[in-house]
């Protein structure tokens, strides 16, 4: 005989009713903070410039065209800073998602000796550097100046992504999982890539994430350490843009106001910041795993709701007390 399970819907009150209401309309209200500007701009990239010069586009195109876009692609300067982003963009999230697990790993053994000495002396660099002068003069002592490397070395490491990855291993990776295979003589190279990685794939694509965003939208070191135009990332280029426009506005130009108008500036913003937008949603699902990293899951949801050594009247009253908490795990988890 089966057992059917009743879903019995537990009945809100007025209170809760009004705190799910202000949670919606919050969300909305940044849904719409994000939204908006968003939709503007892309509107206005393929709208008529004197339309857009005159304030008629809000949200939809007026005088729907390509003429923006067309001018981007035949500057030659947009083609050369997308190959170049592309170039630091691959080449440096490799790096720093190597270098990024060669130390998380070892920092979340637990039988590697001073690893909270050496864990210190990261987390005291989030809050303590040497400012961008010294950083300038060391990037200049080894002849890294207008060379990509000088882009993708100083920022190879994220202390931070270091803290996610190695909280991730210390939570996932079982260490009786290690002894076990250290026991049947596998070596430290042998476990990290044999075993601790094709378990990490969440981790790996959040890193990726991470540090590929970062690096397509970089500017700053390129500002700082690049003078050859021919080594400019499209962030760079997308920057001039914006400059040379304002000031051919504030200036008063009369010159050609498809190429310096807004039109133009939207255009540039789309091209630049479309190929990481596309790639977000193939790794959404490795995204939402990896932040939960360290995340209270089943263990400690039976922990919450049920008290070692309460009776079964006490147990039912943390159950009946616990309904936002059960809801706030299950969303947690992903179950609802």
């Amino acid at each position: 005989m089966e057992r059917t399970k009743q879903r019995t819907k537990i009945k809100e009150s007025t209170g809760e009713r009004i705190f799910t209401g202000v949670i919606y309309a919050i969300l909305i209200l940044f849904c719409a903070i994000i939204v908006f500007p968003l939709l503007h701009i892309v509107s206005g990239s393929f709208s008529d410039p004197m339309a857009l010069l005159r304030g008629e586009v809000s949200f939809w195109p007026k005088g729907f065209t390509f003429s923006m876009y067309e001018k981007v692609f035949k500057d030659a300067s947009i083609w050369q800073g997308y190959g170049n982003t592309i170039v630091y963009t691959v080449l440096g999230t490799c790096i720093s998602v190597v270098l990024t697990a060669f130390a998380a790993y070892p920092l979340s053994r637990k039988d590697f000796y001073g690893r909270n000495l050496f864990m210190g002396v990261f987390v005291f660099t989030m809050f303590f550097t040497g400012g961008m002068i010294p950083t300038f003069l060391i990037v200049q002592r080894l002849h890294l100046l207008n060379t990509m490397w000088a882009l993708i070395l100083p920022t190879a490491v994220s202390t931070y992504n270091l803290i996610i990855m190695r909280t991730f291993f210390e939570s996932t990776i079982p260490f009786e999982l290690v002894e076990s295979a250290s026991l049947d003589g596998c070596n430290d190279l042998v476990i990290f890539f044999r075993i601790v990685l094709p378990l990490s794939g969440p981790i790996l694509a959040v890193m990726v994430l991470f540090y590929g965003v970062a690096q397509w939208n970089s500017w700053f070191p390129a500002l700082l350490y690049i003078s050859d135009r021919g080594l400019y990332p499209l962030q760079m280029v997308l920057r001039e843009v914006l400059i040379q426009s304002d000031i051919s506005n504030m200036a008063g130009s009369s010159g050609d106001v498809e190429i310096i108008g807004d039109g133009l500036k939207y255009a540039t913003m789309v091209v630049a910041t479309l190929p990481i937008m596309c790639l977000y949603p193939f790794l959404q699902k490795y995204f939402v795993k990896g932040v939960m990293i360290g995340a209270v899951k089943g263990q400690a949801r039976r922990r919450f709701f049920e008290k070692p050594g309460a009776q079964a009247p006490e147990r039912r009253a943390r159950r009946s007390s616990g309904r936002w908490a059960r809801r706030f795990f299950a969303i947690w988890e992903g179950t609802e």
